[in-house]
């Protein structure tokens, strides 16, 4: 147990989340009714921003207050109704310039379902949502039983594998947004210790390939679900049949546009074989580590360490593990000749059994530009990379696509095979301006605004023409538009020790912090 954990520890848990109440506020009087194609908007808001840019401030807000439950925001009404590990961070994110507040109990609702081992489920079950409207429901994770021994909580049903760490991240964001209200409410100090067991539980239980990352154990823990990246490590899966699942997906969303019933077969086939086994990790078929949730564990590392200096503890050794991962990821998954990331099977028989990287280019072997501590000469090839053939950033796409535009598997319509999505765009914005590429920067965050609102807050778009895909009103598409619209006027690039351009908000810097790339001078709206 490290030092900071020691202080937090003596405090309280996690409080009872808290709810907000009133009728929203809004800078131009009563909200007006929904858009067509817009579900209905219900529950308090507050909005209060210092600019709101025309219409679209107002209209991403109007997305999240509909889709907010009282405790946490769902990420669309109709395909996914329950909470969502890492769309909750991402949430929180944009959340914090309309209630900071809010965002907290966002954040607090989500690790309050965090597993003993460590663990944040990928999704917190709603109880009054019916079984059938999501598949796999929590009969099918049985999280109480099948995760007994793991140490899932008994009071919430949960799936049980994980997505991206971006919580560290996010709650240190949460903070700055309203430090006196977070300090007030011990956000901090409560969500400490739930934050380094969500890191130890990566670092340890995870490291399955003994370098130092972790990996990931199903392609939806990664995030990307259906990737092509997973195509040859899913190949060795036999698939669950099909009579022995149903998906609601299809209920809400094109059958072209969502992963094929042979992917999800073998999603299920490994999901339900780590469910019997007790979610015990190790043993499965499926062993991936992979650039982007490295890199968000990395941020979130750096993250962590902010989060301890702020409780009066050092971030000296987390800062200093944060650079270790970041080597470690250049070692074990950087492909200089290709000029980006690449995933690596550990389940893989090439290399005597030892593990191989998946020659696929996804934008997850982008998303490395996030940590401060990458060579500059990496760096550097990865902007090339971005806006070369293969993703076309700044040229022939509005978006960076998910996946490679020249590949044989690309698909600009099929969730993660080839649209742009709006979070991975939000990561390289902020990358790109970290390491000083601030025209590229500008340039991404005009698209993202434009795209987002004129694709009606889509989940996923055509990276050439911005054509809506997935769900409309999507959550964190609208939470990151909201964070792109306060984009500090007064952040200033600076050197940070590590000697990387970076963008801060140089008024809260500290000489012991490490500059990152989610800073910002922003201020939230009120506290309810």
């Amino acid at each position: 147990m490290d030092s900071t954990t020691q202080l937090t520890a003596l405090r309280t848990g996690l409080t009872t989340p808290m709810r907000t109440s009133g009728t929203p506020v809004h800078a131009s009087g009563p909200p007006s009714p929904p858009e067509p194609g817009e579900i209905a908007r219900t529950g308090p808001l507050v909005y209060d921003p210092a600019d709101p840019s025309g219409s679209l401030h107002l209209r991403a807000s109007r997305v999240l207050n509909g889709n907010w439950t009282g405790t946490s925001t769902v990420p669309s009404r109709g395909l996914y109704p329950h909470q969502w590990s890492w769309d909750s961070a991402f949430i929180a994110i944009g959340l914090r310039h309309l209630s900071p507040l809010r965002a907290q109990t966002e954040l607090e609702t989500l690790l309050g379902a965090q597993w003993a081992d460590g663990r944040v489920p990928h999704i917190v079950f709603n109880p009054s949502v019916p079984l059938d409207a999501y598949f796999p429901s929590p009969d099918f994770w049985r999280s109480s039983t099948a995760g007994r021994a793991a140490g899932a909580p008994r009071t919430v049903q949960t799936s049980g594998i994980v997505q991206p760490p971006v919580h560290a991240l996010a709650v240190w964001l949460v903070h700055r947004a309203d430090p006196g209200l977070s300090r007030a409410r011990s956000f901090l100090s409560r969500m400490y210790p739930r934050l380094a067991a969500w890191h130890r539980y990566l670092l340890h239980r995870r490291d399955l390939g003994g370098g130092g990352l972790a990996c990931v154990v199903h392609p939806w823990e990664q995030g990307m679900d259906n990737s092509p990246c997973w195509d040859a490590p899913l190949s060795r899966v036999t698939p669950a049949p099909a009579r022995s699942f149903r998906r609601a997906d299809l209920d809400h969303g094109a059958p072209e546009d969502r992963p094929t019933d042979l992917d999800y077969g073998r999603y299920v086939r490994l999901a339900t074989d780590y469910r019997d086994r007790g979610y015990a990790d190790g043993g499965g078929e499926f062993a991936v580590e992979d650039p982007a949730f490295n890199a968000l564990l990395i941020a979130s590392e750096h993250a962590l360490a902010c989060i301890a200096q702020e409780l009066g503890a050092a971030g000296t050794a987390r800062h200093a593990r944060a650079e270790r991962l970041t080597a470690a990821l250049v070692e074990r998954l950087w492909d200089p000749a290709e000029g980006m990331f690449f995933c690596r099977d550990e389940r893989s028989e090439e290399n005597g059994g030892r593990g191989a990287l998946i020659p696929e280019r996804s934008v997850a072997g982008l998303l490395p530009l996030i940590l401060p501590a990458l060579p500059r000469d990496i760096a550097a090839t990865l902007v090339r990379t971005a806006g070369g053939p293969h993703f076309g950033l700044g040229g022939a796409t509005r978006l960076a696509p998910s996946y490679d535009l020249t590949g044989e598997a690309f698909d600009p319509h099929r969730y993660w095979r080839g649209p742009a999505w709006f979070n991975t765009n939000w990561l390289l914005e902020r990358g790109l301006r970290l390491h000083g590429e601030h025209g590229r920067a500008d340039g991404l965050r005009a698209a993202l605004l434009d795209t987002a609102g004129e694709s009606g807050f889509a989940e996923y778009v055509d990276p050439y023409t911005g054509e809506a895909c997935g769900a409309l009103g999507f959550s964190w598409t609208a939470a990151l538009t909201l964070d792109l619209l306060h984009e500090p006027s007064g952040a200033a690039p600076v050197v940070s020790p590590a000697g990387h351009d970076a963008l801060i908000d140089t008024a809260h810097s500290t000489a012991g912090q490490r500059a990152f790339a989610f800073e910002t001078g922003a201020k939230g709206g009120d506290r309810g």
